[in-house]
């Protein structure tokens, strides 16, 4: 892989998890063929759609290069405003049309028909033809009389449109014969809702204000006013199922039910959203109210109770707020949990969206904040900063300990209850100083899921039991460490616990009897550390953004990695141990190999990625980047196709790769492509010869020259009992010449009566092809028609052309000498080495008598022996240095390098050369990946 812009060759984008709505209205859709309404929410750079029924994600659109501006969606076709252009699209997925021609950004659409209405910051109203795409009607306002705000399309008012501004005044306009029919003074307060309420001719329109005006636009009646105390209208909706009901969304989260025969305020749903609502929908003639905002949840709420008021049926809801810390729960791999600055620990399921749960938020009383509610929690914990989980006993107590920003008291978590835990696990020796600033720094819970150990800022490290919650010591004297302690983990058996601290010192203790075993001292100060339990493999992240590797068992560094140009943000290591994935604030994301100790992957992100997790499955890792709400997948192509992973040169610059979900321009795309191709890695293919000083095999099955010297037994164990009996009937088959290569028989010509009957003895005796390319080989001294020729023969088909060669069966002396040099050409190229050996072997048993009468014969033959003795001579001694070589490799203690792991991972060194099959000593020779066994003098599968 040479130096250039490259993308990932291990990791491919799969999918996003956890996100579910931004700041922008949902739209409602239904489907007439299927009978069921469909929600669509904008994410980012693409939509996604749900069901209504049981709120699962039907699809997810392609991405547009910018972020969605404005949703909007017909019976057909959905629409999406992104900067400056419209896209529609079908099916929910692809982009079918693109509008072009505002000059400033969008943020309204409505469509009305066979046509589109857009409204654009500059205060300009185009009219699109659907399918055309060309304009049908420009409007262009003035900004400081009337700016637009609000439209909509009242019910029964054929080609009317209802325009709302920010200055307060409606106007009701023709768009056929663009003519502007009515003004209505307002209200004096910007309208920010427009909604048609269930009579015909009446408008609800929500104010800044925070008033609800029902309005009769036929005879410019206002019908009926509300006021809403929580600040503007941010949406409006009506029930249909029989009940007059009106709904109105607030920035703060509320939602105000609304009685229009009473004309009151009938119920409150406080804290329907913790952001502003941004939009809400009643279902037609359904008790459904379908609500969504930017705090990333989707909502569906049944009034089915008494008092009119409406519970939640179903939700979808991510982080709020950015997360900082994931990590797979258990060992399949399907469930991720997600810590984040929302302060909510949540699971997030790789399968489907049902299986999430939230475990709640961080509290200090859990019964009080149950009554209370969240949003007025005074004992409400901070965002939590890191955590541990185990599925050991996670059924019998609590299985998740967390850490929160700046606090002391670490918190346990139930899994299985999907609720915060029993205990608050705080050490009793800074009871009598609370002014002190010490908080929690780093957490771990053993494999066997009993005991928690926590690490302080103040350089203590206790350890409690975590069923009871009780404490059961801690390690030091007084402390473990003279600074902050920035990582603790305990191995995969509870023997010992290792632990780094800012005092540059990493410690080896005792995990039972607390007694320190081994100090290190690190070059610089460590930010982060992580232990992989199965290889005993520990991860230190430096200050200096370096990662050191240390052996538990050995107690030594044995890898030192640097290139990162940024604070590293989080680790994770490959199931086997063989990957540490490291991600840090210079945006990279890269992958490091233990076992050759270099850097063997690396791709750019948009944004940090603050924390990393791979599956334990190996299948997938997880990341969360700053700014972002969601969890991103990413898929390891090892699995599923063959990747050849190089050490990246030093003048490496990896290129960025989008986040999944997220779609990069068409010249990015090209690029990409480009790259990919070029990156790709050619299929080796062997030559025919590695080396002409290495003896080379035929690789032709044994069975088309082993047994050429047995053929006379195999004839006769071979030979029919009875003649071969004629059938009655023979079927027609076409005939065809016996031999390997398939050929069909030419029809024999019938004799003519001008054809003379004198049998020609030169028939008889005629010459074969391998006999003539012999006699040719003997002018041009070229021999690999004839060699190709025999390897295409079988056995028997070779010995009949041997035995043509001599004279009593119509050879010649000349041809013979010809083939003894074809023998001296196969051992001098030293390719084809078995089966020039086989080849002579047989010729010999055939002629030996005839060659030693002849002289010229003799003396060919010598030639042969002497080219025969000096190649086997030369294999002879390449084996001999090969087996000394492999016998000292063996037998010596080799000191050159600690063990990369323990005694069970499969890259420590050994010696798999000498193997036992049989009672026979074998040396196995790995050749072109494929082992090779030489046993005495069978060398013939192990010299290439």
């Amino acid at each position: 892989m040479s130096a250039g812009k490259k993308g990932s060759v291990i990791f491919s984008g799969f999918r996003a998890l956890g996100l579910y709505s931004n700041h922008l209205a949902h739209v409602l859709r239904f489907h007439k063929k299927h009978r069921e309404f469909y929600v669509l929410t904008a994410v980012g750079q693409c939509f996604h759609t749900f069901n209504v029924k049981k709120l699962g994600i039907v699809a997810v659109s392609n991405a547009l290069p910018e972020d969605i501006s404005s949703l909007a969606a017909d019976r057909m076709l959905v629409y999406a405003a992104y900067g400056k252009l419209i896209s529609a699209f079908a099916k929910n997925k692809e982009v079918v049309h693109t509008y072009t021609g505002h000059q400033a950004d969008v943020h309204l659409l409505l469509p009305f028909g066979d046509h589109l209405i857009s409204v654009d910051k500059d205060n300009v109203v185009i009219i699109w033809d659907v399918e055309s795409e060309d304009t049908y009607l420009q409007i262009s306002y003035d900004k400081a009389s009337f700016e637009v705000s609000a439209l909509m399309h009242p019910s029964t008012y054929l080609n009317k449109i209802l325009f709302g501004s920010s200055q307060g005044s409606l106007q009701l306009w023709n768009i056929k014969s663009n003519k502007l029919l009515f003004t209505f003074p307002g209200w004096a307060s910007a309208v920010t809702v427009l909604q048609q309420t269930p009579a015909i001719d009446v408008v609800g329109v929500g104010l800044a204000s925070g008033q609800i005006i029902i309005h009769n636009i036929k005879f410019d009646e206002t019908l009926m006013k509300f006021q809403q105390d929580w600040g503007p209208v941010t949406s409006l909706s009506f029930r249909t199922d029989g009940h007059p009901i009106m709904a109105s969304g607030s920035p703060i989260g509320h939602i105000g039910l609304w009685d229009l025969e009473e004309k009151k305020l009938v119920s409150q749903m406080r804290d329907a959203h913790t952001t502003a609502i941004a939009g809400l929908t009643f279902l037609q003639n359904e008790p459904l109210l379908i609500t969504n905002g930017a705090d990333n949840s989707l909502r569906v709420w049944i009034f089915d109770v008494a008092g009119g008021d409406g519970r939640l049926l179903r939700q979808r809801t991510g982080h709020s707020a950015p997360p900082t810390k994931i990590q797979h729960h258990d060992k399949s791999g399907l469930n991720i949990l997600s810590a984040g600055q929302d302060g909510t620990l949540q699971s997030f399921s790789t399968v489907h969206e049902r299986f999430n749960k939230s475990l709640g938020h961080g509290t200090l009383n859990k019964t009080k904040a149950k009554k209370k509610g969240v949003m007025y929690d005074t004992a409400k914990l901070p965002a939590i900063t890191t955590f541990a989980s185990e599925t050991g006993r996670q059924s019998d107590w609590d299985g998740i300990i967390a850490c929160h920003r700046g606090f002391l008291v670490t918190t346990t978590w139930n899994y299985q209850k999907g609720s915060i835990g029993a205990h608050k696990l705080e050490p009793e020796r800074f009871n009598k100083n609370r002014a002190l600033n010490v908080h929690a720094t780093a957490v771990d819970i053993t494999s066997c899921g009993n005991f928690a150990v926590i690490a302080l800022s103040s350089g203590h490290i206790d350890v409690y039991n975590m069923q009871s919650g009780f404490h059961r010591g801690h390690y030091g004297q007084d402390k473990a460490h003279a600074g902050p302690v920035r990582g603790v983990s305990v191995d995969a058996l509870n023997q010992l616990t290792v632990s780094v601290g800012a005092d540059r010192l990493l410690k080896i203790w005792k995990f039972k009897s607390k007694e320190l075993l081994h100090t290190h001292s690190l070059p610089a100060p460590p930010a982060s550390s992580l232990l992989h339990r199965d290889s005993g493999m520990l991860a230190i992240a430096l200050d200096d953004f370096t990662i050191h590797i240390l052996d538990m068992e050995t107690r030594r560094t044995v890898r030192r990695f640097s290139g990162h140009r940024g604070q590293i943000n989080d680790m994770t290591f490959s199931p086997d141990g063989r990957w540490l994935i490291t991600a840090s604030m210079d945006c990279t994301i890269r992958t490091w190999d233990l076992p050759s100790g270099s850097l063997v992957d690396c791709f750019l992100v948009d944004a940090a990625a603050v924390s990393l997790s791979m599956s334990p499955t190996g299948n997938f890792l997880a990341s969360s980047h700053v700014d972002g709400l969601g969890i991103y997948l990413w898929s390891n192509n090892t699995l599923c196709s063959m990747v050849s992973l190089r050490p990246l040169p030093a003048d490496y610059e990896p290129a960025v790769i989008m986040l999944p979900g997220t779609c990069p321009s068409k010249d990015t795309e090209e690029e990409e492509l480009s790259d990919s191709e070029s990156s790709e890695m050619a299929e080796y293919i062997s030559p025919a010869q590695l080396d002409e000083h290495l003896v080379t095999l035929s690789l032709l099955p044994d069975s088309r020259w082993k047994n050429l010297l047995h053929l006379d037994i195999i004839k006769k164990k071979n030979k029919p009992k009875e003649p071969p009996k004629l059938p009655k009937a023979a079927p027609f088959f076409i005939p065809t010449i016996p031999g390997l290569v398939p050929q069909f028989a030419l029809p024999t010509s019938t004799p003519s009566e001008d054809q003379s009957k004198l049998v020609n003895l030169g028939v008889l005796a005629q010459k074969s092809t391998f006999y003539l390319q012999l006699e040719n080989a003997l002018d041009n001294n070229s021999y690999e028609e004839p060699i190709k020729l025999l390897r295409e023969l079988g056995p028997s088909a070779i010995e009949t052309e041997l035995r043509g060669l001599s004279p009593d069966m119509g050879g010649d002396v000349r041809v013979m000498q010809s083939f003894l040099k074809m023998i001296s050409s196969i051992l001098h190229s030293k390719r084809d080495f078995d089966l020039a050996q086989a080849y002579l072997a047989l010729f010999l048993k055939l002629h030996l008598r005839f060659i030693a009468d002849q002289p010229e014969l003799m003396k060919e033959a010598e030639s042969v022996s002497a080219h025969l003795e000096e190649t086997w001579m030369s294999m002879q001694t390449l084996l001999n240095q090969n087996i000394c070589l492999l016998s000292y490799i063996k037998s010596a203690l080799l000191k050159s390098a600690p063990y990369i792991g323990d005694s069970k991972t499969q890259w420590k060194p050994r010696s798999p050369f000498r193997e036992r099959h049989d009672n026979r000593d074998q040396l196995t020779l790995h050749i072109h990946g494929h082992p090779a066994h030489l046993t005495n003098i069978h060398y013939r599968s192990a010299l290439r």
